[in-house]
Order: structure tokens, then C-alpha cells, then sequence
């Protein structure tokens, strides 16, 4: 049997672990986390890693892995995913990656594409003036040097934005010429499981469980890193509405409905973004019996 790496992905809130866990119990092997923040120690709650329990029940990689000092990018990832899905291939002919960072998730099966190394000071000075002017400035750079970027890219993603600029003050090139490249081969199967539940349901899912995460004490996590507050990592839906908070610029109730209003729309760039990547299975989490047929029968087909 050649090896296989089943990947489950799909939006915030579907139902991702559940069925990562119940697929890695069933073939008796890991789970790599693809989740762009679960692999930090500091950040628990609002990115709703697996529990202590689950993570005892079943090893995981890529979880608690850095600090949130350090700078992870899906370039790290893709070597930490090859390197851990060779671990994982030594003693299994099955592993599982779960998650919902669709740019790692492709690293991982794709490779990434050959973009030159960027002038550190000219990534300093864009990072600068965009805390000092915000998302309208940032816009508006994009659009005056990579108009490519800004016709065909995220332009509310401050990260991908900021990314673009970069590369074009640095290289005179849009960041969209370099992403046109090959795609890598890997030497095992890979199976896709993109997860899907009606709109109306999803949405409930993400606002009860920013309010559970707000019951079990996301806002004492995220007073524990306020003086961290500038990292990369915590840039995020979860933390930055919280940050906001203490700083008094929005009351707390604002804040909370600001974290489901954007994780809402998080999860709907996600379903976007998995519908064009996914090309195998898409099935609804509660029909979950039919999801691990078809996973048998996919890996007999390989066989």
C-alpha cells in the first residue's frame, strides 16, 4: 500500500478535530495540525486547539510546537508537515493533517512558490507605517504598486497585503508573477476531505463557541499577553478585538460580537478558498459514517 496522508479541511468551527481524531484512532496513527496558530504555547483558547484530553488520546504535531516570539510562515510549515509526515510514514502507512490555513494546507501538497528573499529594512518600514496608519493606507500602496495584486488578491487580509508590497518594492515584480510556478510532486497518495455544513448552522456553530471560549476565560488569556500585544501571532481574530478592549476603545460586549462578525467572515473566505484547492471529497461532519466509507474505499481503490 503506498502511503497516504488523508487531509481534512474546511471552515472554522465545522468539526475538524472531532473527525481528524475519530480518522486517526480508526488507523491507529498521528495528526498534524494545519492551523496557523495552534502551534503556538501561549494561545489555547481563542484557537480552540484540541483538548488536553484529545491531546492525550492521540499525538499531535504541530501543536504547542513555537512560541509566539517566533515568526512561523508556510514555509516552516511545509518543512515541519514533510519532516513529520516521514516520522509518522515510518511506523504507519496512514497519517492525518487537519486544519483550516488553506496557504499551508497547499504548501504542504503543492509546494510553495520561489519568491526572492525580501529586503528586511523595506519589510520593517511597510510593517511601521501600517501600525502607524492602518488598512486604508496599506490599500491604498497596494493598489498605487501592485494593481495586479490588488485586482486579483485579498485586499482586507493586512498579512497577504503587507506580503505583496514587500516583494514588489523589492523586487520591482508583482508577488502574482512568482505564484504561476510548478507544482511539487510528493511521494505519497493524499486524500482531501473538504468539510461543509449549511451556512445558517455554521454561523451558530462560530457564535456559541466564541461564547463558550469567552466562558472558559479568553479574556484573562488575552490580558496575560497584552504586553505582547505587536507579535505577528497575535494578529488575529480572537485577540485583536480583545486588545482593543483593554485599550478602551470599544466596550466588551462590542468586542465579543466583533470576534463572531469577523470569525464569520473568516470562515466564509475559507469556503472560497477550499472550494477552488478541494478536489476530492466534500461532506457534511454529521454524516460521518459515509465520510469514513468513502475514505476505505479510496484507500482500497490506491491500493
Amino acid at each position: 500500500m503506498k502511503k497516504t496522508c488523508i487531509i481534512i479541511t474546511g471552515p472554522t468551527a465545522v468539526g475538524k478535530t472531532s473527525i481528524s481524531i475519530q480518522l486517526a484512532k480508526r488507523y491507529h496513527t498521528s495528526i498534524i495540525s494545519a492551523d496557523s496558530r495552534q502551534c503556538y504555547k501561549e494561545m489555547n483558547i481563542g484557537v480552540a486547539k484540541p483538548s488536553e484530553a484529545q491531546l492525550r488520546d492521540v499525538k499531535h504535531y504541530f501543536i504547542n510546537s513555537h512560541s509566539i516570539t517566533e515568526d512561523v510562515n508556510a514555509a516552516d510549515f511545509e518543512q515541519y508537515a514533510l519532516e513529520a509526515v516521514a516520522e509518522i510514514f515510518s511506523k504507519n502507512d496512514i497519517a492525518i493533517m487537519a486544519g483550516g490555513t488553506g496557504l499551508y494546507i497547499k504548501a504542504f501538497c503543492q509546494g510553495l512558490d520561489n519568491i526572492p528573499a525580501i529586503d528586511p529594512q523595506i519589510r520593517q518600514q511597510i510593517i511601521s507605517e501600517y501600525e502607524k496608519k492602518g488598512l486604508n493606507w496599506l490599500q491604498k500602496e497596494v493598489k498605487e504598486n501592485d494593481h495586479r495584486f490588488f485586482e486579483e488578491g485579498e485586499i482586507q487580509n493586512p498579512q497577504r497585503m503587507m506580503r505583496a508590497l514587500e516583494v514588489k518594492l523589492s523586487t520591482g515584480i508583482s508577488i502574482r508573477e512568482f505564484q504561476q510556478g510548478k507544482k511539487a510532486t510528493r511521494n505519497f497518495n493524499i486524500i482531501t476531505i473538504d468539510l461543509e455544513l449549511p451556512k445558517e448552522l455554521l454561523y451558530e456553530q462560530i457564535n456559541q463557541r466564541v461564547d463558550d471560549m469567552m466562558k472558559q476565560g479568553l479574556l484573562d488569556e488575552v490580558i496575560t499577553l497584552y504586553t505582547k500585544r505587536s507579535l505577528n501571532a497575535l494578529q488575529t481574530v480572537g485577540y485583536s478585538e480583545l486588545f482593543r478592549f483593554l485599550d478602551k476603545e470599544i466596550s466588551l460586549i462590542e468586542a465579543v460580537e466583533l470576534i463572531k462578525r469577523n470569525t464569520r467572515h473568516y470562515a466564509k473566505r475559507q469556503i472560497t478558498w477550499f472550494k477552488k484547492f478541494c478536489n476530492s471529497f466534500v461532506f457534511d461532519p454529521r454524516e460521518s459514517t459515509m465520510l469514513f466509507s468513502a475514505v476505505e474505499q479510496k484507500l482500497q481503490d490506491d491500493l
